[in-house]
């Protein structure tokens, strides 16, 4: 088949599930970037994300700089939509604007398992391994360390 004008783009990029290794976090999520805006020529990033049972997620917060959307592939996830905790599942959906509170957790003795998607595309894969490295190293952040930690990758707690 050819391309029916100069103006079409034949960049399209596939990843493999097989060539994806999760990071896992302390918590004992788990998290795949599917396409970090590296691969999405920053337009969007897409990130699978695994909750274990009980599993906590991050405590009420915003983004000043992209939007965030949650889609629900299996089990039973809290969603906070700046208002409510809402119990979602297979096929929810969660869209938070640019500066929208929100935050999810799994509270049921089940696993679950979402999609993330960010637009437009912060390198939030480098947020995500800096949180995997303090667990694993086991240091203690102050107050302020987590703050500046947030700050430098548009999280901010809403408080």
């Amino acid at each position: 088949m050819s391309v029916p004008d100069s103006t079409a783009d034949t960049s399209a990029r596939f990843r493999a599930a097989a060539d994806l290794s999760p990071l896992r976090m302390r918590t004992g999520a788990a998290t795949r970037f599917t396409a970090p805006g590296s691969v999405t020529n920053g337009q969007f990033g897409l990130f699978e994300w695994d909750l274990g049972p009980k599993g906590s997620g991050p405590a009420p917060h915003f983004h000043k700089t992209f939007s965030e959307s949650f889609y629900i592939l299996s089990g039973k996830v809290g969603l906070y939509d700046g208002h409510d905790w809402i119990s979602s599942g297979p096929g929810d959906f969660l869209y938070v604007p640019v500066s929208g509170v929100h935050a999810f957790r799994n509270d049921s003795d089940a696993a679950a398992r979402m999609l993330i998607l960010f637009s437009p595309a912060p390198p939030r894969e480098k947020y995500f391994e800096a949180l995997a490295e303090i667990g694993e190293s086991g240091r203690t952040l102050s107050y302020d360390e987590w703050t500046e930690l947030f700050a430098a990758h548009d999280q901010y707690r809403a408080e």
